[in-house]
């Protein structure tokens, strides 16, 4: 089964049109640059338009034993 839909990968496809175009803006304001940056915009926008997209991870959190 496809983690994406087809909207979420239109909505990329555009995102990295913008990016190369010069448009594409963060939330601050400023002009993305960074591809990887593009992709998560556009992931993003995705999601609020209500698209197949993975749940945003909540990033690498190691539980356990901390070193001291």
């Amino acid at each position: 089964m496809a983690k994406y839909g087809q909207s979420a990968a239109k909505n990329v496809k555009s995102a990295m049109r913008r990016r190369k175009k010069g448009t594409l803006k963060s939330g601050s304001g400023r002009t993305v640059k960074s591809r990887k940056q593009a992709i998560a915009i556009a992931l993003s926008e995705a999601r609020k338009k209500g698209a197949k997209v993975p749940r945003k991870s909540s990033g690498t959190r190691r539980r356990g034993s901390k070193k001291r």
